[in-house]
């Protein structure tokens, strides 16, 4: 995507409205504004990395801030953005930040949340962001030299074609574990993954090139009409790279569900509840010891004082002798987010990923599987398009069994690229979406050390049957803040990161029970549809609430929503219940408030019914033989916890069930 010389006119000053240079402040950080550190050329450089979707709606946004009817939009002057002066490009951006109009508020959030992070969280390899040291973010702990991991992928340097029992699309929670369960039975396996391979001397800790490369879209993922931010991994290992360490079984009560209202009598059977102990032995799965980091020592201390009951999480760390808050092991474990450089969290890059590797199995990077091939109804391999170092290559692969485990955004877009029309694919999508609530303490938090997310309150998981929230905390660090605190004026915002270091978040993640869909683009990709309904927005507010209580409870002076109007809740001067009374009574439509996704479930569905069902129990496609489905998209409702566990445990279902098919 190209933009032309009125376009960077208005990128440049709609960068600058949000974050300007105060020059009657005496700090470099208050003089210091957007464009000082190049964050509109950033910008322009990500742009050709962006959907077409993207482009065209960021396109249109600059075309409107170049021009003078720009004032209509928010009954000010006719003149383009880089005409206005500060304190009215300000007034313009809180003007779209509330209006009744959803597409300038959906650009208004947009822009916010990819000026405010870059401005915050850019770095190069060498160069450290120059708001880090005004703001007390460390940046990088660990900058020591790693051992390359014990595997390799593949090299291609032309068109090539290779053979073999399985391939196995995407190398996550599901496409790891059944690749490391098929060719330790003696099955010639090959994984292919879209993102690339990360070592971890290349994981460095620093925010802006870690999320460039190993999440989905540069973690600029969205649903269609930005209201829910995606995060998703993208490289090897997948999700288990780039996730928080959570350990969750699936509750039984959702399993009852699976088995029940599914067809899916699997589930029900003790021996697929042994298949959790397995998993958990070789990820090194505890519980205890723990030691907690700030956020979650609030998180335990607000529910004792409230009553409400807490857990450990259980967590797939390796065990370190030195786990106290000086050590290597603890301070570097909160940027195991961003990739894992000391070993301590057992992805599926160095587990499973590692056993099929072991076993024989070839591993691919970099390459974009276009379609499953198929013959006379029967999967006969997969064709796809590898990318490297400016080269592209066709690979094709002939098999005779295909599993597609590429996520439950992915996976419904190749099952529709490649023919299949079952009405349900790509429907039921669930995101588990949330909503954070920000808190200011008076002492230090420094959320982006320790073990990330390591206890949860429990207390309101079933507030409507088997529907309702489960709260947790996630790691900080400065783009991410900066991306998720609201922006109700340049200075509030400005003032805000600068008390990063005594900053914590709760939220409360929701069991949704109305879900959304996948729809392609016209090139092919996922488009995600997503609107929470008003009975999941109820349980949204209640998850707000209660993270809101908790944290005063904590000791918190100052307590933020995420939304467009004012939501602060200041300890010394307001009345907490008026407060949450409140809340649910501000405007919730589309993009006046952010939401949040680290989990995506459903899309194919597995199950008995040949109409609701689009993968059958065993986990092959209806439509059909020899293309099975293994990841989160299998799951019929979501799990209401974090399903990296649930993801391994239905793919090692199945591929038992691909053994016995070969015996």
């Amino acid at each position: 995507m190209t933009i032309n010389d009125k376009q960077k006119q208005a990128l440049k000053a709609i960068c600058n409205a949000f974050v300007p240079g105060f020059e009657e402040e005496e700090s470099v950080y208050w003089k210091r504004k957007a464009t000082d550190i190049g964050v509109d050329e950033i910008i322009i450089g990500l742009l050709d990395k962006l959907t077409i979707e993207q482009q065209k709606d960021f396109g249109d946004s600059l075309n409107l801030l170049a021009s003078p009817l720009l004032g209509l939009t928010w009954m000010g002057p006719l003149k383009p953005v880089h005409k206005l002066t500060t304190a009215q490009a300000e007034k313009m951006l809180q003007s779209w930040s509330n209006s009744r109009i959803e597409l300038l508020r959906r650009a208004f959030g947009s822009l916010r949340k990819l000026v405010c992070y870059l401005y915050y969280g850019y770095s190069t390899k060498t160069e450290d962001n120059p708001n880090w040291k005004d703001i007390g973010y460390p940046g990088p702990y660990d900058q020591s030299p790693k051992p390359p991991l014990p595997l390799s992928t593949l090299d291609l340097k032309q068109d090539t074609t290779l053979s073999c029992d399985v391939v196995v699309v995407g190398s996550g929670s599901g496409g790891g574990i059944m690749a490391a369960e098929l060719s330790k039975a003696g099955l010639e396996v090959i994984v292919v993954e879209k993102g690339p391979f990360v070592q971890p001397n290349d994981m460095n800790q620093r925010e802006y090139p870690m999320i460039k490369q190993l999440f989905e879209g540069m973690g600029l993922c969205a649903s269609k009409d930005t209201s829910v931010s995606i995060l998703a991994g993208n490289c090897l290992g997948g999700g288990t790279v780039v996730n928080w360490a959570g350990m969750f079984r699936t509750p039984d009560f959702v399993l009852d569900e699976w088995a029940k209202l599914h067809g899916n009598q699997q589930f029900d059977h003790p021996e697929y509840k042994k298949t959790f102990e397995s998993i958990e032995k070789r990820l090194a799965t505890h519980q205890e010891p723990v030691v907690y980091n700030s956020l979650d020592d609030a998180l335990l201390d607000g529910c004792k004082k409230l009553g409400y009951k807490t857990d450990v999480i259980p967590r797939n760390y390796k065990l370190a002798e030195d786990m106290s808050k000086s050590s290597i092991h603890y301070l570097s474990q909160g940027f195991s987010t961003l990739g894992d450089r000391e070993g301590d969290k057992q992805s599926g890059l160095v587990t499973f990923l590692q056993d099929a590797y072991d076993n024989g199995t070839k591993l691919i990077a970099d390459c974009y599987v276009d379609k499953v091939i198929t013959e006379n109804g029967k999967a006969k391999g997969i064709e796809g398009v590898y990318s490297k170092a400016g080269k592209r290559f066709k690979l094709k692969i002939k098999a005779s069994r295909v599993v597609v485990s590429a996520g439950s955004l992915h996976t419904p877009a190749l099952l529709k690229r490649s023919g299949l029309q079952h009405a349900e694919i790509g429907r039921n999508l669930f995101l588990h979406p949330v909503g954070l609530v920000s808190s200011l303490h008076d002492k230090p938090m420094e959320a982006w050390y320790g073990p990330m997310m390591a206890a949860v309150c429990d207390d309101f998981t079933q507030l409507d049957g088997n529907y309702g929230i489960k709260i947790e905390t996630p790691p900080i660090h400065s783009g991410f803040f900066a991306l998720v605190s609201p922006w109700y004026s340049a200075r509030q915002h400005k003032q805000d990161m600068l008390n990063i270091k005594n900053q914590g978040i709760v939220f409360g993640m929701v069991r949704d029970k109305d879900p959304g869909q996948i729809k392609l683009s016209k090139q092919g990709f996922p488009l995600i549809d997503y609107k929470m309904s008003p009975y999941d927005l109820n349980h949204l507010f209640r998850g707000m609430q209660e993270s809101v209580r908790i944290q005063v409870a904590a000791g918190a002076k100052q307590v933020t929503i995420g939304h467009n109007q004012r939501l602060r809740f200041v300890t010394a001067t307001d009345n907490l219940e008026t407060f949450l009374k409140e809340l649910p009574e501000k405007r919730w439509a589309l993009n006046d408030y952010s939401l949040y996704s680290a989990h995506q479930m459903g899309t194919c569905r597995m199950g008995d019914d040949n109409k609701r069902h689009p993968v059958k129990p065993n986990g092959e496609t209806r439509e059909i033989s020899g293309l099975f489905v293994a990841d989160t998209s299998v799951f019929p409702t979501c799990t209401g916890s974090n399903p990296m566990l649930s993801a391994m445990a239905v793919s090692s279902y199945v591929a038992g069930r691909i053994l016995e098919g070969t015996n």
